[in-house]
């Protein structure tokens, strides 16, 4: 086991975690941390805090977050829609959280709130293995929220030309542009406006990546018509329940080539298990762990 400083709260091997989101019942996260944790020994009990079943909004995190204070709990993943309604109630961001705008990984320790984005590493290393080396000198990026920042920023990382951004919310995409050419240079980023914008920037593009909701169980369909996808864009999806959306069947069936959200799930979910546990978990344990839940019910 390659160990690192691990949290006073790792103390007699056991931890207690949590992810807080809306309709997150399929989740694989919890079976993921709870049995890389058995295999290294230690004991993990991971609780889903599903706003949906709770008929909670984002205005209830001040309450849960304290509620996981005096509770014991080390941390907390958090998924949609509170990656960026978190961000002030916490004390302390790390560098990445911090110039994404978005946290899905928040660890409790001596009183304090640590955000941390894990969305980032874990899609840029999913991408790596799913795609590998594919064009990337114009990407079309649908959806600018917490995900769709995370990935944004990891869009760069990897290679990316010149980032189109579109969202239902134009605002919200001019936002993220404008961050992400502060951080990455002047005119890598644009935000698309309308239908024919969109129409517009996917035909010009070398790929796709989607970071909206629409495709999980919850919020079925496609996000954007199935007419404006070509033969010659890859399309990566971060929707991991199910991990077959319509976007990759509809795209698959085209001729793209397609990366599911599977290995985001994975990386995301092994770096959030070393800032829990203080423990370097084994990548490729967690990617087997995950791909045997390929039999039951679909998920996060």
């Amino acid at each position: 086991m390659n160990a690192i400083a691990r949290p006073a709260s790792v103390a007699g091997n056991s931890i207690l975690v949590g992810l807080i989101g809306a309709g997150i019942q399929a989740s694989r996260t919890p079976a993921m941390h709870e049995r890389e944790a058995d295999a290294l020994g230690l004991r993990c009990i991971y609780r889903l805090i599903d706003l949906d079943r709770l008929g909670l909004g984002p205005d209830a995190l001040p309450d849960l977050l304290t509620g996981a204070e005096r509770m014991g709990y080390t941390g907390l993943n958090v998924t949609y829609p509170c990656k960026q309604a978190i961000i002030p109630l916490l004390d302390e961001l790390s560098d990445d959280a911090r110039a994404i705008g978005a946290v899905n990984t928040v660890v409790l320790k001596d009183g304090r709130r640590i955000g941390h984005n894990t969305d980032c590493s874990g899609f840029a290393e999913g991408f790596r293995r799913g795609l590998g080396t594919v064009p990337m000198d114009r990407v079309v990026l649908l959806g600018a929220g917490g995900a769709g920042a995370a990935v944004g920023h990891a869009a760069f990382h990897l290679g990316a030309g010149r980032l189109d951004i579109f969202d239902a919310d134009p605002a919200r995409a001019l936002l993220l542009a404008d961050q992400l050419n502060a951080r990455f240079g002047a005119g890598r980023a644009a935000a698309v406006v309308g239908r024919d914008g969109l129409r517009t920037a996917v035909t010009a593009a070398d790929g796709l990546i989607h970071a909206t909701p629409t495709g999980m169980a919850k919020f079925p369909g496609l996000p954007l018509p199935a007419d404006m996808l070509h033969p010659r864009l890859w399309v990566a999806e971060i929707v991991y329940f199910p991990l077959e959306t319509e976007l990759l069947r509809t795209a698959r069936a085209i001729g793209c080539r397609t990366l599911d959200g599977g290995g985001m799930a994975v990386f995301q979910a092994v770096d959030a298990f070393r800032l829990f546990t203080g423990v370097s978990p084994d990548a490729e344990r967690i990617r087997a762990h995950f791909a045997s839940m390929d039999a039951a019910p679909p998920t996060a």
